[in-house]
C-alpha cells in the first residue's frame, strides 16, 4: 500500500538522477518536472507529443491499485489515433528486444484513461512514496526507457 504523500521535490530530483545516466549521443535531454510526474524528451524547446514521462496515476486508470500507481515510460499523445498508431509501429517492430532490455512488465498498447493515446511503459501498483530510494528507481527506469525505445524511434 502507498504510503506518505508525493514530495514536492520527488519528481525534480527524478530529473536530476536521469540527466546523467542518458547516453548524450541520443540529443539533449529536457525534463519538466511536476509535483505529480515528469515528462522528458531529447532536444526540442517545447515537449512533443511523443515523450517520456514518470507519473502518479489513480486508481480510476489503474484498478488493480489500491491507493495509487506510478507509470513509467514513453507516450503518443497526438490528437490523432493513427499518428499514435505509427509512433508506436516502431517499438511494436521491436517489442521482443525492448521486453528483453525492459523485461516484461513492459505494455505496447493503449494509454491509460485516453483510449486515443499509446504507451510503451509500466506501471507500479501502490508503491510506497515515503521510501527515499524511489526517486533512484524511476530515475533509473526512465532513463532505461529513454536509452531503450528512442534509438528504435529514430
Amino acid at each position: 500500500m502507498a504510503e506518505g504523500a508525493v514530495e514536492h521535490g520527488l519528481f525534480h530530483q527524478v530529473a536530476d538522477a536521469v540527466a546523467g545516466m542518458v547516453d548524450p549521443g541520443l540529443g539533449r535531454l529536457r525534463a519538466t518536472p511536476r509535483r505529480w510526474g515528469l515528462k522528458a524528451w531529447f532536444d526540442d524547446d517545447e515537449c512533443p507529443r511523443e515523450h517520456y514521462e514518470a507519473q502518479v496515476l489513480g486508481v480510476r486508470h489503474v484498478p488493480e491499485a489500491t491507493v495509487l500507481a506510478i507509470e513509467v515510460g514513453f507516450h503518443a499523445e497526438h490528437p490523432s489515433e493513427a499518428d499514435n498508431d505509427d509512433a508506436l509501429a516502431p517499438l511494436l517492430a521491436a517489442a521482443p528486444a525492448l521486453r528483453r532490455e525492459l523485461g516484461d512488465d513492459l505494455v505496447i498498447g493503449p494509454f491509460l484513461g485516453r483510449a486515443s493515446w499509446r504507451r510503451a511503459s509500466e506501471v507500479w501498483i501502490d508503491p510506497d512514496l515515503s521510501d527515499p530510494e524511489l526517486c533512484f528507481e524511476l530515475a533509473d527506469r526512465l532513463g532505461a526507457y529513454l536509452m531503450a525505445v528512442e534509438p528504435r524511434r529514430r
